[in-house]
């Protein structure tokens, strides 16, 4: 099979291959009932050393600079309660947390997560975190953009592999809010 958008060499649907992603990515694929079907997922084999953003597009093309997002996981503060949420921006750009962000999770402040606790609360690898999958009571901030995105390439939950997913779909995930402008 041919992956929408970029070179790969070989792309497969990521229903058919679950062993190739972590646990919580593979459930979220398997029990997904969302009107983009599954099968429209598709799972890319990737180099893990050159996961990061600018190692992968100088790699693979920079033309999946405007066709990738990423996703960060945000530590929200109000009060003594901290709360994690997820964002899902162009690569490309950068969420405005002390804006955007901090606005709509009604937040005192705002800040990247530590990774560790990014990596365990979503039984992720630094460096492929992706939206599906994320624990479904977080709110999960999605900017226009992406979701206007045709196919859009995201991380498979591990820094080897990604996932290849019509932007539409991440509209539908669990706790998803699509906004304007979450990008800075």
């Amino acid at each position: 099979m041919r992956a929408p958008i970029g070179p790969f060499g070989e792309a497969r649907p990521a229903p058919d291959h679950l062993d190739e992603l972590v646990g919580p990515v593979a459930d979220a694929i398997r029990s997904w009932r969302g009107t983009v079907p599954a099968g429209r997922i598709v799972y890319v084999d990737t180099d893990p050393a050159i996961a990061d953003t600018a190692a992968f597009v100088g790699h693979y093309g920079q033309e999946l600079l405007d066709q990738s997002a990423n996703c960060v996981i945000v530590a929200a503060r109000r009060g003594g309660a901290t709360a994690l949420a997820a964002c899902v921006i162009p690569s490309g750009a950068r969420a405005d947390i002390n804006g955007a962000v901090r606005r709509r999770l009604d937040a005192r402040k705002v800040s990247f997560a530590p990774m560790e606790t990014a990596v365990e609360r979503t039984g992720m690898e630094y460096g492929g975190i992706t939206p599906i999958g994320l624990p479904a009571d977080w709110p999960l901030l999605v900017d226009r953009a992406v979701v206007d995105t045709p196919y859009v390439l995201i991380g498979s939950g591990r820094r080897r592999g990604k996932l290849i997913a019509p932007g539409a779909l991440l509209a539908e995930l669990p706790g998803a809010e699509v906004i304007d402008g979450l990008a800075g």
